[in-house]
């Protein structure tokens, strides 16, 4: 037989074994966003980011649905649309674009800055008090970033850093919305990526009709690129994302993003590109500022977690039988 004591200390180990659990799986969707630099530049045609965005999101939206046969409902048509235009139409084009006019270093900083624009939404929003301790370890997080992608020979170009801080500010503005609406009743992950996947897909599909028509040639590699992008780049690493988002609070969850830029980098030095001192010294900060953000956070319920001492039960007063009070 268990006791009340044993009970109470199994609980939070639970809990705790279960938030790592959900942090590590979220992580893995921007760690394969990292990706998209090094895929954009390496296999796909130059000069389609509409395209880019179209293939990655359209085909992986339309297999979810096929998969969970479930449509949006009521004023989930519109919600699933905005949510789409954010974090996938506005996204996944403006990502290219920036991936295809800046080195992937200075394009994934950019996106490094989303922490710090939740945030401030979140305040707006969501009506949270700003964190001092979440808003110092994201420029932290940023710096490190910095320190890690940026050098002297930086090329810097106005319509990728406008095209990247404009995917950033989008994302950062569907995660504040996807937390405050949270998803409908019965509603899975999958189903809710499907459905922003798809909205955003159609948005992008008459755009690429109208201004940018298909490449002329796919080779192998490029059709690799897009295969890997909208498999693990969409329809997984999303899924895994708002599963993360409707469970692990703003302030846990959005300093993830931070792995992305990182992950860009690793992936730049399997390339052949070299680290530095100064290089090294910016991933330990970055990594920092990371774990720091997520043992600071607040806990599930979105309290800040804290030792709570146990509560006292009140004392009980024996209360006479009602003969002895009618006496």
């Amino acid at each position: 037989m268990h006791t009340s004591t044993e009970r109470s200390t199994g609980s939070p180990r639970t809990a705790s074994a279960r938030r790592a659990t959900t942090v590590a799986l979220t992580a893995l969707a921007p760690m394969s966003w990292g990706t998209t630099y090094a895929v954009t530049t390496e296999l796909l045609p130059p000069g389609h980011p509409l395209f880019g965005g179209l293939v990655r999101a359209l085909p992986a939206g339309l297999l979810a649905l096929a998969i969970t046969r479930v449509l949006p409902r009521a004023d989930w048509w519109w919600k699933a649309a905005v949510l789409g235009a954010l974090n996938i139409g506005a996204l996944f084009p403006l990502l290219f674009l920036a991936a295809e006019r800046l080195p992937g270093g200075v394009a994934a900083t950019l996106g490094a800055a989303q922490p710090l624009l939740v945030a401030a939404l979140a305040v707006a929003v969501l009506h949270e008090r700003p964190s001092a301790w979440r808003l110092g370890w994201g420029v932290i997080g940023v710096v490190g970033v910095g320190l890690v992608v940026l050098g002297p020979g930086a090329r810097l170009d106005l319509v990728g850093i406008l095209a990247g801080l404009g995917g950033t500010a989008g994302m950062a503005g569907g995660v504040v919305l996807a937390k405050r609406w949270g998803r409908p009743q019965g509603v899975g992950p999958i189903t809710l990526a499907g459905w922003q996947l798809t909205f955003g897909g159609l948005l992008l599909l008459p755009l690429v009709l109208a201004f940018e028509g298909m490449p002329e040639r796919i080779d192998g590699g490029a059709a690799a690129g897009y295969l890997w992008l909208g498999s693990m780049g969409g329809l997984i690493s999303f899924t895994l994302w708002f599963h993360g988002l409707g469970t692990l609070p703003v302030g846990a969850s959005a300093p993830l993003v931070l792995l992305s830029p990182l992950v860009a980098a690793g992936v730049g030095v399997a390339l052949g590109e070299s680290l530095g001192a100064l290089q090294s010294l910016g991933f330990v900060v970055a990594l920092t500022a990371l774990l720091a953000a997520q043992f600071t956070a607040p806990d599930l319920t979105g309290r800040t977690a804290r030792r709570r001492r146990p509560a006292v039960a009140p004392l009980s007063v024996p209360v006479p039988p009602r003969e002895e009070q009618i006496r």
